[in-house]
């Protein structure tokens, strides 16, 4: 393993998981845990049965389940019948649940001030960098 390749990524996981973690300002602001923010930012995303949502966020589908249950007592989310497979529902957010997977995404896709304060040139450097590793 190549020492440079594990420095870097130690340096980057430090700048967006540790230094910039954004996860504790969507708490707060939401009033959710951040596991119930992830379900609703996937359901503003597509909505979904609740086995497409326990896959989704790799849990088990009780627990889908009673993260569900809260977001729809909160009025984030409701339960339609899939008009495909009667047996089934749909889970699909609220207005109130678009806005507040908005207001997440909003937050978490705020760059900090070291990447805004970079110029042009080696923003775009990053930038094909990226691509080269995704």
């Amino acid at each position: 393993m190549s020492e440079d390749a594990v420095r870097v990524w130690e340096r980057l996981w430090d700048l967006v998981a540790v230094r910039h973690d954004r996860r504790k300002r969507v708490v707060d602001e939401l009033g959710l845990s951040f596991v119930k923010t992830k379900a609703l930012r996937r359901l503003a995303a597509r909505p979904m049965t609740l086995r497409e949502l326990a896959e989704e966020l790799l849990i088990d589908r009780p627990y889908a389940t009673v993260l569900v249950d809260d977001l729809e007592q909160r009025g984030l989310v409701e339960r339609t019948v899939r008009p495909e497979d009667r047996r089934s529902k749909i889970v699909t957010p609220t207005a109130a649940g678009r806005a507040a997977a908005e207001t997440a995404n909003r937050i978490l896709s705020e760059p900090p001030e070291s990447l805004l304060a970079l110029p042009p040139e080696d923003l775009a450097a990053l930038d094909r960098i990226l691509d080269r590793l995704t």
